[in-house]
């Protein structure tokens, strides 16, 4: 059996959910159909998804088509923004995509990026372009705005007929020169583009049957040279029998891979009431059976493979809209796994093979103090919290012990609303946040180098240190070196080190973290068997930090690239707004009676401008951001607090160490 995994992609409203409702319903899977706005669907099985009508964690569900000839497993992916982290997650394991676009409200601004995202990473996409029974739907004019603001290799294979009545139908395309003369010249000016042999034999006026040119359209959509648009209705129904002959004949399947070394990825993670994990991971070759012991491994953030054994204590094969146990799983197949104690997000089953897609998850770049309304429960909402990390990795928790705070890195305000509904719902704790903000970084203004002696009378402990700070290139993270030879200390003191000053680096001379650095160890020491790993944990922050002290460091902000579409006639006012919100941006580009203007905002002001968007632009405007690096503060710039014991103040910091309170 042939099993091929696809995924529902869309900006919020455009109708993921109820597409898969209703392929569900014509594949058999559920007798009735579930609505978003009832709370009743198939795939958002969270009370707090049914309750907002919106997509939160992804889903995945299966059917058959081809007369049970080809399985399909579906993911249904949330649209919103700050759970964009679930989205790429998703994409990793997809062979294909299904992207959503409302006839009605065309294409938004999640939808340019989840574009954006797919074409990158070469998935196979399908256009359905949903609801077009609804009164004001697009078709001709949608087409083009596709053209403009997504790709240009888009290819209608069929056109809806009395769009905005009950009676809206779809009439298909023919790949035949005698009975369908426009679509079949506009699909060989398509294909001929990426088909050299296809143009040749079209200028020679050979016969070209439709079994070559859907052929030839089925090798470019598999390539991500093309992308076929379907037209439909969710509610109705119309259409998604097409859609589903599109999704058996244009994504690839996999097969012949079962005899391959195992290679996985684990791409979700639950948690049951007992607190057991279930990994649910893509098996891309291989085999894995119950009660066998696996090879898992990760990168971790010194640049090492860690890789340990688990057993599979059970195994969940997906089914027709239910999960069915098993005691093997094949190539292909999603699946979920019992018994992996120590599994995260991301973790290699078996081998890493080029099949497995290396996604760098965007950082959330905001953070809120978050505590419980009841001082008794801080410790059970501090383990509540670490549980939901490990269910989402970008929900960060940040524990300062020493103030006895809880800090959450999030991707917006909507995040943080479900966190405290799930909080409320899943584990009955009420919190409060404190007010948002940006998360800022640190970066070495020069060069600085300290050196503690293991012989000097104000050095306490039995270990040398010397590091040099130089700035790092743009994006290189933490660059650690060595200008001592690897053998002049024991590999658990050279290991000591490195994981300390890492650790160190987190909070810079201002409370943030210190990126773009290179951290050079320029002299050790030790004295056995006096010396131990902790004498190097304890020094290594009063070193690091007088050599970073010296070579000073400036502070950055986190910057959104942005891209705005807007009505002409809002031009002057989103070019004030802009600048009010301390946007740089380049000159404006007319299209019609649009325009589109590019740059950097600010995140922290990137919020107000987005609110206050469809107010001027009479919800007509349309902002895509995504990540845009850092830009210097010039002037005043917020600092952090520190959670540790400040090595910046040497007297206090040795107190604290050397228990003298």
């Amino acid at each position: 059996m042939q099993v091929v995994n696809i995924g529902i992609v869309a900006h919020v409203d455009a109708g993921k959910t109820s597409l898969t409702e209703r392929i569900l319903f014509e594949t058999n899977v559920i007798a009735e159909i579930g609505r978003v706005d009832q709370g009743n669907t198939q795939t958002d099985s969270l009370e707090l998804e049914k309750r907002r009508g919106i997509t939160i964690k992804a889903s995945i569900v299966s059917f058959f088509v081809r007369d049970h000839d080809l399985k399909v497993n579906l993911i249904d992916t949330p649209g919103h923004a700050d759970f964009i982290a679930e989205v790429e997650r998703s994409f990793s394991v997809l062979d294909g995509a299904i992207l959503v676009i409302s006839a009605v409200e065309g294409v938004q601004a999640q939808t340019k990026f989840l574009m954006a995202i797919l074409a990158k990473l070469g998935i196979p996409t399908i256009i359905f372009i949903n609801k077009i029974d609804r009164r004001g739907a697009q078709s001709a004019s949608l087409i083009q705005h596709i053209k403009e603001k997504l790709t240009e290799c888009v290819l209608p294979l069929s056109t809806p007929e009395k769009i905005g009545t009950k009676e809206a139908f779809i009439v298909e395309h023919r790949f035949c020169r005698d009975t369908d003369p426009g679509f079949f010249e506009e699909c060989l000016e398509m294909l001929t583009l990426n088909d050299d042999r296809l143009l040749a034999a079209y200028l020679r006026d050979e016969p070209l049957p439709e079994e070559r040119i859907r052929r030839a359209l089925t090798n470019q959509v598999r390539e991500v040279k093309l992308y076929p648009i379907f037209f439909g209705s969710a509610i109705t129904g119309i259409g998604v029998t097409e859609l589903l002959t599109g999704v058996a004949t244009f994504f690839p399947t996999n097969s012949g891979l079962k005899d391959a070394p195992l290679s996985g990825v684990v791409f979700k993670i639950e948690k049951e009431t007992a607190s057991e994990k279930i990994a649910y991971v893509r098996l891309f070759s291989g085999s894995i059976n119950v009660r066998a012991y696996v090879p898992v491994s990760r990168n971790t953030d010194i640049q090492e493979v860690d890789t340990y054994q688990e057993k599979v204590k059970k195994l969940h094969l997906f089914n027709e809209g239910r999960t069915v146990q098993a005691s093997t799983i094949e190539a292909g197949e999603f699946c979920k796994i019992w018994g992996f104690k120590q599994v995260c997000i991301g973790d290699i089953i078996g081998e890493r093979s080029d099949r497995i897609k290396d996604l760098h998850f965007v950082e959330p770049q905001m953070e809120a103090r978050i505590e419980a309304k009841d001082p008794s429960q801080t410790q059970q909402l501090y383990r509540a919290l670490v549980e939901m990390a490990e269910e989402d990795p970008l929900i960060k928790v940040l524990k300062d012990t020493f103030h006895h705070e809880l800090y959450l890195r999030i991707f917006g305000e909507v995040q943080k609303e479900v966190i405290e509904a799930m909080l409320q719902e899943k584990y009955n704790l009420e919190v409060r946040f404190s007010e948002t903000r940006v998360v800022c970084i640190e970066k070495p203004a020069g060069t600085g180098q300290a050196l503690e002696m293991i012989t000097a009378a104000e050095n306490p402990f039995a270990a040398t240190i010397g590091f040099r700070v130089e700035p790092g290139t743009t994006n290189s993270g933490v660059c650690y070196k060595l200008e001592v030879k690897l053998g002049s200390l024991p590999l658990p003191f050279h290991r000591a080190i490195e994981e300390t000053a890492r650790e160190v680096l987190k909070q810079g001379l201002y409370g943030w973290e210190v990126t773009d650095i290179t951290v050079i160890l320029t002299h050790t020491g030790y004295s056995s068997p006096v010396t131990v790993a902790g004498d190097f944990r304890k020094l290594v922050p009063l070193v690091l930090m007088e050599a970073l002290t010296r070579a000073g460091t400036t502070v950055y902000e986190p910057l959104h690239q942005f891209e705005l579409s807007a009505p002409v006639s809002a031009i002057s006012k989103a070019m004030y707004k802009l600048s009010a919100s301390r946007a740089l941006f380049d000159k404006p580009l007319l299209r019609g009676d649009t325009f589109l203007l590019t740059g950097m905002l600010p995140v922290a002001t990137t919020e107000a401008f987005k609110r206050s968007l469809n107010s001027f632009t009479e919800g007509e405007g349309i902002l895509l951001t995504r990540p845009g690096g850092f830009r210097q503060i010039e002037g005043a710039f917020p600092t952090r607090k520190r959670a540790d014991f400040n090595p910046l103040n040497r007297n206090d910091y040795l107190l604290h160490v050397l228990h003298a309170y």
